[in-house]
Parts: C-alpha cells; structure tokens; sequence
C-alpha cells in the first residue's frame, strides 16, 4: 500500500500510487509540497545485527535524484545533493552511531539478540524540485514509516544459544511500525533580514543561509544542520530554532490528520 499525502505549508498531500517497485514495498508514501514531488519507501529484511550493536537493528537511507526523472539532476550535481541528502536524512533521523537522539528506535528491530535482525532500507525518490526537499522527504519517510508492516517473526524455542537460530516468517501476520518517535525536520531559509519557512527554488537561489532542525513530537530538538556560508547569530539561531519548534508542531498534527485520512480512503477503495 502506498499513501499519498499533501501537506499544507505550500499545499501539500499523501496518495496511493499503483507503481509496481513500490507494491514491493513493506510501507511507502508520495508527499507533495507545492511543486516539490517526492517518494520515500520502506523495504524490510531479514539480517546480521552490526558486532557493535548486537541487540539492535539496521536502517540505511538512500535518496535518488536521478535525471531520468528531473532533468536538472544531470551531471554530478545530481549525484553530490543525493548524497547531501541522504547523509543529512541519515543524521536527523537515526542521531548519533549509538542510535541516540534518533527517532527510529533501532531495539524494536532485534528478533535474536546478536543473531536476528530486521533491515529496514529506506529509499526516498525526488520526483520533481521546487525547494525544501529535505522537509518533504522526512515528511514522507515518517508517513511511510506509519504505514509499514513487517511481518511477525517466530524463533524456534529449540534454538541452541551458539547456532544460528530458526525463525519462520508469517505470511500473514503483521506487526505495525512504531512511529511514535519519527522526528520532522523543519528547514529556515534565511533571506535578508528575513527567513523563510518550506522556501521554494527561487528563494533558495538568494539565501546566505539555511538551518533545518529535527524535533520530536515532545517538542525536543534532536538534531541542527545548517547549509550556506553565510555565519549566523546565536541569537538569531535561538529565534529560528524557536520558529522551527512552532511550525513543527502544526507539520505533525497535519502529518498525523493526512496519514489517516490517506489510509481510510485506502480502506474503503
């Protein structure tokens, strides 16, 4: 199933898209903000919990900007913000290498502590740009997150504590993603003497600097990134952290309406 979305701070929305690699998928989303059009899906799959972290799970996230689908990808640029992107998707929404201050809880991954784990591959799609693709795509890897099921996992109680142990995968049943702690990332674009919140192209073709900060549903600020070359006042970065913590707010309570009006028209089609 994939929800399709749109988000009101330029016009935004959720929808199901009927595209065969995303059938394939555990959970995916389509999230439009203004002209910005982007996918984010979720594949889950059985694997080796990491030496370092053995009683946890796995998460990578890819960002594709390909030139098939926009041609202003062409050339290493395409190649350079896809990489800016995913390293930036990578660090709002799993923290630090220990998994703190990230908002997908990596235990609830372990099936086996040190043998059995879930992968969770997150790919995120730009369709097409027209500024603040990282907010559309945290937007959209949290809704496909909401709408991810993994199937359940039952491990062999004869399992020997040094072998491998045997798991049987359901073909039926499903356990829901917790989604509780997904963060948003809300991008300020500053201008001036001004900033801009969900900047288009056009805007950010005249920023001196940008700040997108991760909050949680607590109001908690998890994670700050900034983009330009341009140096900012800390004073300044207070009051643009204050905004981002408001403008959250109303991204998540939007976000939470939009999924379940999304998954109750998928219900009823």
């Amino acid at each position: 199933m994939m929800l399709m979305m749109m988000m009101m701070m330029r016009g935004s929305f959720v929808s199901v898209d009927d595209d065969d690699d995303v059938k394939l998928a555990n959970g995916s989303t389509r999230v439009k903000m203004g002209e910005t059009d982007v996918i984010a899906s979720v594949k889950a799959e059985l694997g080796k919990p990491s030496p370092f972290q053995l009683d946890k799970g796995k998460v990578s996230i890819y960002v594709d900007c390909s030139p098939t689908t926009a041609p202003m990808f062409e050339g290493r640029g395409g190649d350079e913000l896809s990489a800016e992107l995913s390293a930036a998707l990578q660090r709002c929404l799993l923290g630090g290498k220990s998994g703190a201050g990230g908002g997908i809880d990596l235990s609830s991954l372990s099936i086996v502590e040190g043998k059995v784990c879930w992968d969770l591959y997150i790919d995120g799609l730009v369709i097409s740009s027209d500024g603040n693709l990282l907010d559309a795509l945290g937007a959209a890897i949290k809704a496909a997150l909401s709408n991810t099921g993994i199937l359940k996992v039952h491990v062999a109680a004869s399992a020997s504590s040094d072998g491998q142990p045997e798991v049987d995968v359901s073909d039926e049943e499903f356990l829901q993603f917790d989604t509780s702690g997904v963060l948003v990332i809300v991008t300020l674009t500053k201008v001036g003497r001004h900033y801009i919140v969900d900047a288009t192209s056009e805007e950010e073709s005249q920023m001196s600097s940008a700040i997108s900060v991760s909050i949680n549903r607590q109001g908690r600020i998890c994670g700050l990134t900034k983009r330009g070359g341009a140096g900012l006042d800390p004073s300044i970065i207070l009051d643009m952290i204050y905004v981002a913590k408001h403008v959250s707010e109303q991204l998540m309570n939007k976000l939470d309406s939009e999924i379940s009006a999304a998954e109750a028209c998928e219900e009823e089609s």
